[in-house]
């Protein structure tokens, strides 16, 4: 997944709600189409995350489990 990304967010050891208010910051940085790559250990992110694309318009390309790293891979909406 990392390959397709053109952003990274690594928030792993933060909790909710902090991987949420980064990400609103990596999204806005990344331009429409452009993937953004997550890595998580907070467990919450499995939730967190699929509402803040659907609330916001972005698309959930990929989510998996890696041992203890949630990650997700995510387009960003055209404005």
């Amino acid at each position: 997944m990392k390959a397709l990304a053109q952003h990274e967010l690594d928030a792993s050891g933060l909790f909710c709600p902090e991987p949420v208010m980064m990400l609103h910051n990596t999204m806005r940085a990344a331009a429409p189409g452009e993937r953004v790559l997550v890595i998580a250990t907070d467990p919450s992110t499995e939730r967190d995350i699929p509402k803040f694309c659907q609330f916001l318009g972005h698309a959930l390309e990929a989510q998996a489990v890696e041992g203890d790293q949630y990650v997700y891979l995510l387009v960003k909406a055209a404005t």
